[in-house]
């Protein structure tokens, strides 16, 4: 079952026009939440965020479309996939509705939640061995729209099959700048000695609700520095880690990039933290 415009559907019966301006233009973006037992993580986090690329796509927030509301009709779509004790992913698409060309002739939104079960729920270190090359056939444009989760995901998309075509598990994204942006479905995190970097939105790098959430988290550690700065290639070799972050898989080590094998310590001690501060959100 999915919610579809207010109305809970079956998946196979759901209908959109071939004329959806989500598929003939990309003119959508979609929300990633992980749901444990009913519960939402970082939901306020998740909320803002979703709010404030709607408001920088121009899209007309409906009046309903409250923190409370939302949350009631994911709660709805879990019940009524029998979800309730479960780890699921929740998957919000909003699009612009109506027609048009490339000015549409509204900003009122249409809307679907959809939920799928995940394997654990918790964040949990990965067993799979992640090997990572640099994709440089596109870059990532630097600047605000890449750091929305918008429909527009071609340069993932290539960078994907890429990666899948020369044996790869994961692609490192470039801007136009050469920086090093993210992986393909991820934010970057680059360990060297005790400082921590990570891109800053500034250079086109999604603004992650985890990689907020991993920032404040070594904010608060004596021991270590968090800093948002450019990442260029050539630090990569250097670096004594590397991972990646996402909602849904939490934090991704990487084992290796081109001749370097990298630690995994730091990462792993931080899924302890991430999983804490996950309870906290409750």
């Amino acid at each position: 079952m999915i919610h579809l415009n207010g109305e809970l559907v079956e998946e196979k019966s759901a209908k959109l026009s071939i004329l959806n301006r989500g598929f003939q233009y990309g003119d959508a973006l979609f929300e990633s939440i992980r749901v444990i037992n009913n519960q939402i993580m970082f939901w306020e986090t998740h909320y803002f965020r979703l709010m404030s690329s709607m408001r920088i796509l121009r899209m007309e927030i409906p009046d309903f479309f409250s923190p409370e509301k939302l949350a009631e009709l994911i709660h709805d779509v879990v019940e009524a996939n029998n979800y309730l004790s479960q780890a699921v992913k929740v998957k919000i698409n909003v699009y612009r509705d109506g027609k048009g060309l490339y000015l549409p002739d509204s900003k009122h939104v249409g809307y679907i939640i959809s939920a799928s079960p995940i394997s654990s729920p918790f964040f949990i270190k990965s067993n799979s061995y992640c090997e990572v090359e640099l994709f440089k056939d596109h870059y990532l444009n630097s600047g605000l729209l890449s750091t929305l989760k918008t429909n527009n995901k071609l340069t993932q998309i290539l960078a994907s099959i890429f990666a899948k075509e020369n044996g790869y598990d994961n692609c490192l994204m470039l801007n136009e700048n050469k920086s090093v942006v993210e992986a393909t479905n991820g934010n970057l995190f680059l360990l060297k000695n005790n400082k921590l970097k990570t891109p800053p939105l500034s250079d086109g790098c999604l603004n992650g609700i985890i990689r907020k959430q991993l920032v404040e988290i070594v904010g608060e550690l004596d021991e270590y520095e968090i800093e948002e700065a450019s990442i260029s290639p050539f630090e990569l070799q250097k670096a004594d880690e590397l991972f990646y972050t996402n909602a849904i898989q939490g934090i991704v080590s990487i084992n290796k990039y081109r001749k370097k094998e990298f630690n995994t310590e730091f990462s792993t001690q931080l899924i302890g933290k991430l999983n804490a501060r996950a309870r906290l959100s409750d």
